[in-house]
């Protein structure tokens, strides 16, 4: 059985790691991988009245269809800013107008590029693993000072490193998933 102290240290563990896997997830999602994907204005910022604000923010944007993605301002004076951001962002988008809505069509993706992303993608799930390596670490030292200390016992804490390693492992398992998951979906013509 846990105690309080040894039940601390794995949850704060254990809430890192999943920050980590969470954070991963976000940023695969801004993959253009071409499929439109309205997500990928998320960073774009355009300049609202004097604030950088993100695209999504200052307008509706969807996705009608594989191929396009369309954004509406709600201010039909923002339409030049909007396609300013855009070019500038370097996102590989270029966009059209036709006085209400601005237009991208999503350009498909050349092999070297997907390959490209793949790399980039499994670089970031690498990034993700070490986070929650470091962190297992720090759960684990933290159990061995709480031991040194007195405050469990060395059985209670081979049961918490043991409680801290599954966990680990299971994280990394979500991370491999994540990563082979986004390989499929960017490989997949």
């Amino acid at each position: 059985m846990l105690s309080a102290i040894e039940k601390d240290i794995i949850s704060g563990a254990e809430k890192k790691m999943q920050d980590a896997v969470a954070f991963l997830e976000a940023s695969l999602k801004d993959y253009r991988v071409g499929k439109a994907n309205p997500s990928v204005f998320n960073k774009v910022l355009v300049n609202y009245y004097g604030t950088m604000t993100p695209i999504p923010q200052v307008g509706a944007v969807s996705a009608p269809d594989a191929k396009t993605l369309v954004i509406q301002p709600w201010d039909r004076s923002l339409i030049p800013a909007v396609e300013k951001a855009i070019i500038d962002s370097n996102i590989g988008l270029t966009p059209s107008n036709n006085g209400e809505v601005i237009r991208c069509t999503v350009p498909a993706l050349t092999e070297e590029r997907r390959k490209d992303l793949v790399k980039k993608a499994k670089g970031e799930g690498e990034n993700a693993k070490v986070v929650i390596r470091n962190t297992r670490r720090d759960a684990m030292d933290a159990l061995k000072k709480a031991q040194k200390a007195g405050t469990i016992s060395e059985d209670a804490e081979k049961e918490a490193e043991d409680e801290v390693q599954k966990v680990t492992d299971k994280k990394v398992k979500e991370i491999d998933a994540l990563v082979a998951a986004k390989e499929k979906d960017i490989l997949t013509v």
